[in-house]
Protein backbone atom coordinates (compact mmCIF):
# COMPACT_ATOMS: atom_id res chain seq x y z
CA UNK A 1 0.00 0.00 0.00
CA UNK A 2 1.18 3.27 -0.52
CA UNK A 3 1.88 5.72 2.52
CA UNK A 4 -0.22 7.54 3.42
CA UNK A 5 -1.68 11.03 1.44
CA UNK A 6 -1.49 11.42 -2.00
CA UNK A 7 -0.17 9.49 -5.03
CA UNK A 8 2.38 11.00 -6.38
CA UNK A 9 4.08 10.52 -10.07
CA UNK A 10 7.14 9.03 -8.54
CA UNK A 11 5.12 6.92 -6.30
CA UNK A 12 2.65 5.87 -9.41
CA UNK A 13 5.73 4.76 -11.16
CA UNK A 14 7.64 2.40 -8.30
CA UNK A 15 4.88 0.62 -6.67
CA UNK A 16 4.33 -2.84 -6.65
CA UNK A 17 1.10 -4.89 -7.51
CA UNK A 18 -2.17 -4.19 -5.67
CA UNK A 19 -4.43 -1.45 -5.01
CA UNK A 20 -3.36 2.23 -4.08
CA UNK A 21 -5.42 4.77 -2.68
CA UNK A 22 -5.31 8.83 -3.44
CA UNK A 23 -8.31 9.66 -1.37
CA UNK A 24 -11.28 10.91 -3.39
CA UNK A 25 -12.52 7.65 -4.81
CA UNK A 26 -9.42 7.51 -7.35
CA UNK A 27 -7.16 4.52 -6.54
CA UNK A 28 -4.21 3.03 -9.14
CA UNK A 29 -4.60 -0.53 -9.53
CA UNK A 30 -1.00 -2.26 -10.43
CA UNK A 31 -1.47 -5.69 -11.88
CA UNK A 32 1.47 -8.47 -11.40
CA UNK A 33 2.83 -7.41 -14.76
CA UNK A 34 3.14 -4.00 -14.18
CA UNK A 35 0.63 -2.56 -15.96
CA UNK A 36 -0.51 0.73 -14.12
CA UNK A 37 -4.72 1.37 -14.88
CA UNK A 38 -6.19 4.34 -12.93
CA UNK A 39 -9.64 2.86 -11.41
CA UNK A 40 -12.73 2.85 -10.26
CA UNK A 41 -14.54 4.42 -13.36
CA UNK A 42 -12.26 3.40 -16.23
CA UNK A 43 -10.67 6.39 -16.16
CA UNK A 44 -7.22 4.71 -18.05
CA UNK A 45 -3.92 3.87 -18.38
CA UNK A 46 -1.35 5.67 -16.33
CA UNK A 47 0.73 6.81 -19.62
CA UNK A 48 -2.82 7.85 -21.25
CA UNK A 49 -4.38 9.61 -18.45
CA UNK A 50 -2.08 11.65 -16.08
CA UNK A 51 -2.47 11.99 -12.15
CA UNK A 52 -4.18 15.38 -12.50
CA UNK A 53 -6.64 14.62 -14.74
CA UNK A 54 -7.36 11.30 -12.86
CA UNK A 55 -7.45 13.46 -9.72
CA UNK A 56 -10.12 15.87 -11.21
CA UNK A 57 -12.64 13.32 -12.90
CA UNK A 58 -12.55 11.28 -9.35
CA UNK A 59 -13.68 14.27 -7.45
CA UNK A 60 -16.61 15.05 -10.38
CA UNK A 61 -17.70 11.30 -9.91
CA UNK A 62 -17.84 11.32 -6.13
CA UNK A 63 -19.60 15.00 -6.58
CA UNK A 64 -22.42 12.98 -8.49
CA UNK A 65 -22.30 9.88 -6.01
CA UNK A 66 -23.03 12.87 -3.59
CA UNK A 67 -25.63 14.15 -5.52
CA UNK A 68 -27.44 10.59 -5.62
CA UNK A 69 -26.44 10.49 -9.31
CA UNK A 70 -25.03 7.28 -10.61
CA UNK A 71 -21.71 8.68 -12.03
CA UNK A 72 -21.45 5.47 -14.66
CA UNK A 73 -24.41 6.96 -15.91
CA UNK A 74 -23.84 10.73 -16.02
CA UNK A 75 -20.44 10.84 -16.63
CA UNK A 76 -19.70 12.89 -19.93
CA UNK A 77 -20.15 10.75 -22.60
CA UNK A 78 -19.91 10.64 -26.50
CA UNK A 79 -23.33 11.01 -28.17
CA UNK A 80 -23.54 7.96 -31.13
CA UNK A 81 -24.79 8.96 -34.28
CA UNK A 82 -28.08 7.94 -35.42
CA UNK A 83 -27.00 5.56 -37.58
CA UNK A 84 -24.28 3.57 -35.35
CA UNK A 85 -27.11 3.60 -32.80
CA UNK A 86 -29.50 2.10 -35.35
CA UNK A 87 -26.97 -0.60 -36.48
CA UNK A 88 -26.60 -1.68 -32.87
CA UNK A 89 -30.71 -1.34 -32.02
CA UNK A 90 -31.28 -3.58 -35.18
CA UNK A 91 -28.58 -6.19 -33.48
CA UNK A 92 -30.24 -6.21 -30.40
CA UNK A 93 -33.72 -6.69 -31.96
CA UNK A 94 -32.63 -9.39 -34.02
CA UNK A 95 -33.79 -12.07 -31.44
CA UNK A 96 -37.37 -10.64 -31.26
CA UNK A 97 -38.16 -11.31 -34.84
CA UNK A 98 -39.99 -14.16 -36.32
CA UNK A 99 -37.11 -14.88 -38.71
CA UNK A 100 -34.06 -13.33 -40.10
CA UNK A 101 -36.14 -12.03 -43.30
CA UNK A 102 -38.12 -9.40 -41.17
CA UNK A 103 -35.11 -7.69 -39.47
CA UNK A 104 -33.81 -6.91 -42.79
CA UNK A 105 -36.57 -4.70 -44.42
CA UNK A 106 -36.19 -2.64 -41.01
CA UNK A 107 -32.84 -2.14 -41.33
CA UNK A 108 -32.77 -1.09 -45.08
CA UNK A 109 -35.59 0.92 -45.00
CA UNK A 110 -33.34 3.48 -42.51
CA UNK A 111 -30.40 2.45 -44.44
CA UNK A 112 -32.29 3.62 -47.96
CA UNK A 113 -34.49 6.66 -46.65
CA UNK A 114 -32.80 7.74 -42.95
CA UNK A 115 -28.87 7.59 -42.52
CA UNK A 116 -28.25 9.83 -45.99
CA UNK A 117 -30.30 12.44 -44.31
CA UNK A 118 -29.73 11.84 -40.54
CA UNK A 119 -27.24 9.32 -40.41
CA UNK A 120 -24.39 11.17 -38.99
CA UNK A 121 -26.10 13.78 -36.51
CA UNK A 122 -25.85 13.10 -33.18
CA UNK A 123 -28.89 11.30 -31.37
CA UNK A 124 -29.33 14.00 -29.14
CA UNK A 125 -29.45 16.58 -32.31
CA UNK A 126 -32.28 15.39 -33.74
CA UNK A 127 -35.75 16.99 -33.57
CA UNK A 128 -39.19 16.62 -34.66
CA UNK A 129 -39.22 19.61 -37.54
CA UNK A 130 -35.82 17.70 -38.86
CA UNK A 131 -38.19 14.62 -38.64
CA UNK A 132 -40.87 15.98 -40.62
CA UNK A 133 -38.28 17.35 -43.19
CA UNK A 134 -36.57 14.38 -44.25
CA UNK A 135 -40.33 12.18 -44.45
CA UNK A 136 -42.39 14.66 -46.00
CA UNK A 137 -40.99 13.97 -49.68
CA UNK A 138 -41.52 10.30 -49.53
CA UNK A 139 -45.37 10.86 -47.74
CA UNK A 140 -47.48 11.36 -50.34
CA UNK A 141 -45.20 9.23 -52.66
CA UNK A 142 -44.73 6.22 -50.69
CA UNK A 143 -47.16 6.32 -47.68
CA UNK A 144 -46.83 3.48 -45.77
CA UNK A 145 -42.72 3.34 -46.47
CA UNK A 146 -42.97 6.54 -44.53
CA UNK A 147 -45.23 5.40 -41.47
CA UNK A 148 -42.78 2.58 -41.14
CA UNK A 149 -40.04 4.63 -41.13
CA UNK A 150 -41.40 7.12 -39.13
CA UNK A 151 -41.81 4.33 -36.51
CA UNK A 152 -38.07 2.83 -36.96
CA UNK A 153 -37.12 6.16 -36.12
CA UNK A 154 -39.37 6.86 -33.29
CA UNK A 155 -38.12 3.07 -31.89
CA UNK A 156 -34.40 4.22 -32.25
CA UNK A 157 -34.20 7.31 -30.57
CA UNK A 158 -36.88 6.03 -27.98
CA UNK A 159 -34.43 3.22 -26.81
CA UNK A 160 -31.57 6.14 -27.13
CA UNK A 161 -33.67 7.97 -24.71
CA UNK A 162 -34.21 5.04 -22.64
CA UNK A 163 -30.03 4.47 -22.68
CA UNK A 164 -29.50 8.56 -21.74
CA UNK A 165 -28.17 9.61 -25.12
CA UNK A 166 -31.74 12.09 -24.91
CA UNK A 167 -33.44 13.64 -23.30
CA UNK A 168 -36.77 16.11 -24.02
CA UNK A 169 -39.61 14.91 -26.56
CA UNK A 170 -40.05 12.36 -28.45
CA UNK A 171 -39.96 13.98 -32.35
CA UNK A 172 -41.59 11.26 -34.15
CA UNK A 173 -44.78 11.17 -31.88
CA UNK A 174 -46.40 14.32 -33.06
CA UNK A 175 -46.68 12.99 -37.01
CA UNK A 176 -49.44 11.38 -37.27
CA UNK A 177 -50.75 11.70 -41.02
CA UNK A 178 -49.42 14.07 -43.98
CA UNK A 179 -51.52 16.86 -42.97
CA UNK A 180 -48.82 17.50 -40.33
CA UNK A 181 -46.40 17.82 -43.59
CA UNK A 182 -46.09 21.56 -44.75
CA UNK A 183 -47.09 21.40 -48.34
Amino acid sequence: MAPSGKLTKKLVDNLGAGRHGNGNGLNLVVDPSGARLRTDFGLGAVDMVTLSKARERALEYLRMAKQSLNPRFNAQREIPTFEEFAQQVHIERMPTWKNANHGEPWINTLRDYAFPKIGRMPLDSIDQPEVMMWLSPIWTEKHETAKRLAQRIKTVLDVAKSKGFRSGEKPVTGIKDAGDFPR
